[in-house]
């Protein structure tokens, strides 16, 4: 009999897994949909850039120029995700080009002190990010919320196509998900870039797939497969391209 609370489970799960929000903890079997819930990653997403979105007009509303809108609207949204991606972005940039064997890299990469391209890496992201919240808050703001929402469909992906590069990690733990619910991720996520950008939600998932198939193969022919840092600096990036796309459309 098919359970009609289980994509409430995944949902919340998906959240547990993507967000550091105080949340009520899942039973130990719950975490056995893991491969099942990732069609929720872009709904958990779009969530964290709608709380983005509205710390950016709160702070624009009460007169803070909008520098310092933005600037608050992203230190919310690594507050509510504890950083995890931007963790594994520099993780993945201090790795891959820090080391010349997958083994080197994989090692650097759990290591837990940050490298000079992993800060390099993460101060041109939140730069980046800075820049296009100050312009996007005032003339696209649900850009914020595509941007979140599609970058977080492209982990799925990279899930489902790629082998696990070590036999432990979060993604290993999480397993690999199947193509009927990565696509659904994707459908998701494309919906919400398209409800937010119209027509040119379909350009930001064009954009999504070639940076997704640029980041696979890149861990591929370095590690071997993906890892959660490889899923985090996918997403990083995704959004980056994202959000400069709506700039530059705007």
């Amino acid at each position: 009999m098919m359970d009609k609370n289980a994509p409430l489970r995944q949902l919340w799960l998906a959240a547990v897994l993507l967000t550091r929000l105080p949340l009520p903890h899942l039973p130990s079997e719950a975490f056995t949909q893991g491969p099942r819930a990732v069609w929720a990653y872009p709904v958990i997403g779009a969530a964290v850039g709608v709380l983005g979105l509205l710390t950016g007009n709160i702070a624009l509303t009460v007169g803070l120029p909008a520098v310092f809108a933005a600037l608050l609207a992203l230190a919310l949204m690594i507050a509510v995700t504890g950083a995890m991606h931007e963790d594994g972005l520099a993780d993945v940039f201090d790795g891959l080009w820090g080391g010349t064997t997958p083994e080197r890299r994989l090692e650097i990469m759990r290591d837990s002190q940050i490298g000079t391209y992993g800060v390099l890496a993460l101060v041109l992201v939140c730069t980046l990010k800075v820049s296009a919240f100050t312009v996007l808050l005032q003339s696209a703001p649900a850009a914020l919320i595509a941007a979140a929402a599609l970058s977080r469909s492209a982990m799925p992906v990279l899930m489902h196509k790629l082998a696990h590069a070590r036999k432990d990690g979060l993604s290993h733990s999480v397993g690999r998900p199947e193509g009927g619910v990565t696509l659904l991720g994707v459908g998701i996520g494309a919906l919400f870039a398209v409800f937010c950008l119209g027509l040119a939600g379909l350009f930001a998932l064009l954009i999504v797939g070639a940076i997704g198939a640029i980041c696979a193969i890149v861990a591929k022919r370095k590690i071997g497969g993906q890892t959660g840092d490889v899923l985090g600096a996918t997403q990083q990036i995704s959004e980056i391209a994202i959000l400069l796309t709506c700039v530059a459309l705007t």
